[in-house]
Formats: structure tokens, sequence, C-alpha cells
């Protein structure tokens, strides 16, 4: 089995530097984005490349905690968040393309099993997949309407 890939994206109404300043304040998503319950930053200092952070939510109904890492961070075009968890390597990519006087915010989802475990497990979970591609479209969903509402 080999890398898994998905995306989904969204059109906000706002420029790529506001759509960026709020998508990438890590300390707000567990205001915005209701499955994230709490994110701890474990880099001291503003958001950069190499920025570290757990995130803990809640998915299917149990709580999950991920460590995070800032790959790529290029104000106001993309960013990467990646991590390494359960013998897969996982890839986070949020590109914000210009539309007028709106921006599409892109999240591409990217998995990638590194033993042989992880691979087996990859297999039996691709049913799981179209459910995941859900919880990231929620995610934007939520993104968008705090962008968009008057307390952004």
């Amino acid at each position: 089995m080999g890398v898994h890939k998905m995306s989904v994206d969204r059109v906000i109404d706002a420029s790529a530097e506001r759509v960026f300043a709020h998508a990438t304040n890590v300390e707000s998503w567990p205001d915005v984005v209701p499955a994230i319950d709490k994110v701890e930053l474990l880099t001291p200092g503003p958001v950069r490349v190499g920025t570290r952070f757990r995130e803990t939510r809640t998915m299917m109904g149990k709580a999950a905690t991920e460590e995070m890492e800032f790959l790529v961070l290029e104000a106001p075009h993309q960013y990467v968040l990646g991590a390494e968890s359960h013998g897969c390597r996982y890839r986070t990519s949020f590109a914000l393309t210009p539309e007028g006087e709106s921006t599409r915010l892109t999240m591409t989802f990217q998995s990638e099993p590194l033993t042989k475990t992880a691979k087996v497990m990859s297999f039996l979970m691709k049913p799981f997949m179209k459910k995941l591609l859900n919880l990231c479209a929620k995610d934007l969903d939520a993104i968008k309407a705090h962008i968009e509402s008057d307390a952004a």
C-alpha cells in the first residue's frame, strides 16, 4: 500500500492574508473548530517553521492526541503540518488561492504507511477515508464560518 491522499476546499469571503492569519493561529483552533478540544504549544514564541504542538480532538466519539509540526509556512500562500504516529507519516497541506475578493482554502491530507503493520492497517482502513474526508470538510466549514463572522 502506498500513499493515501485526499483534498477538500472551501471559498472564504476574505483576503488570503486574513485567512492565513486566522488559519495559522494555533491557540485559537479549539475555539474555532468544534472537533478540536485542546492545543498545547510545545515551541515557545510565534508560529514558524519548526513550531511543534499537541492537538487533542474528538474523532468518532474518542479523544485522540497527536504531536504535529509546521513544516512549511509561507504567508499568505501555504502551510504544511506534519506528524508521525502509529507507523505512518502524515502531512496536511493548506493552499490559499485568491479568487477575486475571496480565497480558496484547499486542505490536502496525505498518509504514508511506514511499517508492515501500518501497511496492512492502511488497506483495512480504506473505507474510513471517506469519513475522514467529511471530517476535514467540517473543519474547513468551521474555519470559513469563523473568518466570515463579525467576531473574526
